[in-house]
């Protein structure tokens, strides 16, 4: 089958796989979709010369985002919901559900969460993750984002109680009481796999290559739902490194 599609993402140090939250949302729908795909994985100070020649700049930073998807017609659309409307209107079945209303409700959990867990997250990608080209580019990046230097961040955060899992609890429970909320499971939408599924699904692979699975899982409520949902997710999670 001729190539269709090109997914621009991350690379994690070897073995080479997908492990951020956005990049794993369009991966799980292409696959979900069954439409022939390739991988270019970009590090993250090439993303903005890989990008810029094909596609206009975010309106604010970062500029250019993974994922990126490159569609048959030539046309480049970056960032991940964008990019499922796109497949959806181009692949329409099966249906992703991108309407469903627990899609919009865990877009706006996620950030949420991604906040109360930063200290997880701003430290743990270069130290667990990315490989040596790309490190730099997030310490200098990221310091900024937090104001100075991020090992210096780190070390205050965590000394003033940092990661914030007692305020993460609440809302990942709201998360586990949509995923009950339709019989049937293991999924948002009962045995339907959906969109909503690729959001969390990405989150929490995510966040077990950041090591906290344990703890995140057993702030939930109920684990075994959410490695329910994982299980289910196989089919469109085996594929991860190319």
């Amino acid at each position: 089958m001729s190539e269709q599609y090109v997914l621009f993402d991350l690379p994690s140090r070897d073995p080479c796989r997908c492990w951020s939250l956005n990049p794993w949302k369009t991966r799980m729908l292409l696959n979900f979709k069954g439409v022939d795909y390739r991988t270019e994985w970009v590090e993250y100070p090439d993303i903005k010369p890989t990008l810029e020649p094909h596609v206009p700049p975010h309106p604010q930073k970062p500029q250019y985002t993974i994922p990126t998807v490159r569609f048959p017609d030539g046309r480049y659309v970056m960032e991940s919901f964008a990019i499922a409307r796109e497949i959806e209107a181009a692949h329409p079945t099966p249906s992703a559900r991108l309407d469903a209303p627990v899609v919009a409700e865990l877009m706006a959990a996620v950030p949420r969460l991604l906040h109360k867990l930063r200290a997880v997250l701003l430290p743990g990608v270069p130290r667990l993750i990315l490989n040596e080209r790309s490190k730099p580019y997030w310490h200098e990046t990221r310091s900024a984002w937090v104001g100075k230097p991020l090992d210096e961040w780190e070390r205050e955060v965590v000394a003033a109680g940092e990661p914030d899992w007692d305020g993460a609890e609440p809302v990942l429970r709201e998360v586990t009481a949509l995923l009950k909320k339709e019989a049937g499971g293991p999924f948002f939408l009962g045995n339907e796999a959906s969109y909503a599924d690729f959001i969390w699904g990405g989150f929490l692979i995510f966040f077990d290559r950041l090591g906290v699975s344990e703890e995140l899982l057993a702030r939930t409520g109920d684990a075994d739902a959410h490695r329910a949902l994982l299980k289910g997710l196989e089919p469109w999670t085996e594929r991860s490194d190319r």
